[in-house]
């Protein structure tokens, strides 16, 4: 049988409450307040910072207008570029101490003094920029004069001289007539400090004598005079001295294509404090291997060498030997040791050297015994 079923009630749905004031004074005075302040404070909030923007519109600072493009352009040539300065010169040469002063145009060649390339006689080819000179193909060498530094020694004569002759004295001597002077007009004081003179004209022959002596007019002043200079004999001539280059000895590197430039023979190169402090240091170790080999009993084999490498400081001392190799044998190696070191220190380098070099500079000297 049917059943009556009744619908579920509906409950009523709770409404939400608005927030609503206090209904006390006081309280809602205070609630208006706080209500008040969060507005003001939102509305300061969004407004100040589009009040103090600096921009063209909308700011309190009017926008300022933009400057119109300007644009310079100047000339390749209104000012004028500084050139850059060239590199020194890095490679040594000898110069020759005879050549005259004379600045390169360009050269990578440095040395004790300025020279430019010459020769001293024309060669089939003359295209280079080097003197022609004869010489040999095996040893690299950058030598173009050869001399040596010890003066030169007197010349030996062929035969000997022969023995003056004392000149032989005149049993008679020759005597000079003598006529004194004859003054027609004297010239006195009153005073017994002062001095008189005579004026007189000087008669031919007169002489500074108190009287007259009798002799022959023409006669020689001096009697028995002799001569120092030794008479030439014309069978017998002396040998002309040899003058020797102050350079030093040198091996040549032949070179057959030669250069324009009529002279004396000379190398591209220029002046520098460096330059002319290794010349000197060249020539000193120099003159010492000389003396060393002259006192020496043993000399090494020729076409032997000896190649000493070792470090040079700004003192001017031998700071370390490096190596010391070559075929001259152990003596003849030691003497060029003692060469080099014997003589050290060279000197302070200056300061463009130091500037250009450091504190030391690697060497190396190579010794040909020939």
């Amino acid at each position: 049988m049917p059943v009556l079923i009744e619908p579920p009630s509906q409950r009523p749905q709770p409404s939400r409450r608005r927030p609503r004031l206090s209904a006390d004074p006081e309280v809602r005075s205070v609630q208006i307040g706080v209500i008040g302040t969060i507005f003001v404070h939102l509305l300061l909030f969004f407004t100040v910072p589009a009040l103090m923007r600096m921009e063209p519109h909308g700011g309190l600072i009017p926008p300022a207008r933009e400057p119109a493009p300007f644009d310079i352009e100047l000339a390749p040539d209104a000012f004028p570029q500084p050139q850059p300065e060239p590199p020194p010169p890095f490679k040594f040469v000898e110069t020759n101490p005879d050549a005259p002063d004379n600045i390169p145009d360009s050269t990578e060649n440095f040395g004790a003094q300025n020279q430019q390339t010459a020769q001293e006689k024309e060669s089939p080819d003359m295209t280079g920029n080097r003197a022609a000179i004869e010489g040999q193909t095996e040893i690299q060498s950058e030598r173009i004069v050869s001399g040596q530094l010890a003066p030169p020694e007197p010349p030996v004569p062929s035969s000997p001289p022969q023995a003056e002759t004392p000149p032989q004295q005149e049993a008679n001597p020759v005597i000079r007539e003598q006529i004194p002077l004859t003054g027609f007009e004297k010239a006195t004081s009153e005073t017994e400090n002062s001095y008189g003179s005579n004026v007189a004209k000087v008669a031919e022959g007169t002489a500074n004598a108190d009287q007259y002596v009798e002799g022959v007019k023409d006669a020689p002043l001096v009697q028995n005079a002799s001569s120092t200079v030794k008479r030439i004999d014309p069978n017998q001539p002396q040998p002309r001295p040899k003058l020797e280059k102050r350079a030093r000895p040198a091996i040549f590197t032949e070179n057959k294509i030669g250069t324009k430039n009529i002279g004396p023979t000379a190398v591209d190169a220029r002046w520098s404090n460096y330059g002319q402090y290794l010349q000197q240091l060249i020539e000193t170790v120099q003159t010492q291997w000389d003396r060393i080999l002259l006192q020496s009993r043993v000399y090494p084999g020729s076409g032997t060498k000896a190649t000493v490498k070792f470090i040079l400081n700004s003192k001017g001392e031998i700071s370390r030997i490096i190596s010391v190799d070559g075929t001259a044998g152990e003596l003849g190696l030691q003497n060029c040791v003692s060469a080099i070191t014997d003589r050290a220190p060279f000197g302070d380098w200056s300061d463009d050297m130091i500037t250009m070099l450091g504190e030391e500079q690697e060497m190396t000297f190579t010794f040909f015994y020939q």
